[in-house]
């Protein structure tokens, strides 16, 4: 568990409401992982979550079960509750899977006229916000803005069902990227690779992009599939 992670949990138990959901703790918790806060193997607290989310333990291990058939935590017996560490074969259904819902997102989006304006914003948006936290050093931060990137990306599709997928989908895949122990090295070309993939879709050629986007799922799968 990353420092101050507890604090940051913390901090957001006012949005949440007297009357909040499992449904909404989970999307809390979710987006910790997504957001890199939350690392592999960690063991959660049903009395720290729950008292820093002002949320009953009833309600908190019904938002642990979500997450569980995410596959994003796994229940072990006599121990807990832990964020789940993912394998070489999860690795490759991951990506499996991301090819066929990013790639499908931009030539759905082709189709729908949504490679520009406000859709193609929200991928400008993450690309530049990716450039900004590497001139910082920020490497959580770069990762975060790549999980941003293909979330925008695959809202191109225009489809909520797409957008709440790799919602889950991005968050597993956080939880991959910690595998790797120089994160500099393995998020820094991907930089260009977004930046690349962005011009490509402002420039309208939605199939160079999806060729560009191949090649660079291909590169990760080998890269994550080596590291775990």
């Amino acid at each position: 568990m990353t420092a101050g992670w507890m604090e940051e949990l913390g901090a957001e138990r006012a949005s949440l409401g007297r009357a909040s959901t499992a449904a909404r703790v989970a999307d809390v918790l979710r987006s910790h992982v997504t957001q890199g806060r939350l690392l592999p193997g960690t063991r959660l607290s049903e009395e720290e979550i729950g008292a820093a989310l002002g949320v009953s333990r009833n309600t908190l291990r019904e938002a642990f079960r979500l997450l569980t058939h995410e596959r994003l935590l796994t229940h072990e017996f006599n121990r807990g509750v832990f964020v789940r560490r993912l394998d070489a074969d999860d690795v490759r259904d991951l990506y499996a899977f991301r090819r066929i819902i990013e790639c499908g997102a931009i030539r759905r989006g082709a189709v729908l006229g949504r490679l520009g304006g406000a859709p193609l914003e929200a991928v400008r948006r993450a690309v530049v916000s990716g450039e900004q936290a590497a001139r910082a050093d920020d490497w959580n931060g770069v990762g975060t803005a790549n999980m941003a990137f293909h979330q925008a990306v695959s809202a191109l599709s225009d489809s909520p069902r797409v957008d709440e997928t790799m919602r889950h989908l991005l968050a597993e895949l956080r939880l991959v990227f910690h595998a790797m122990a120089a994160p500099k090295e393995f998020h820094q070309p991907y930089l260009e690779d977004n930046r690349a993939i962005l011009e490509l879709l402002t420039a309208g050629d939605h199939e160079g992009a999806v060729a560009a986007l191949l090649d660079y799922f291909d590169a990760a799968e080998a890269q994550l599939v080596a590291a775990v």
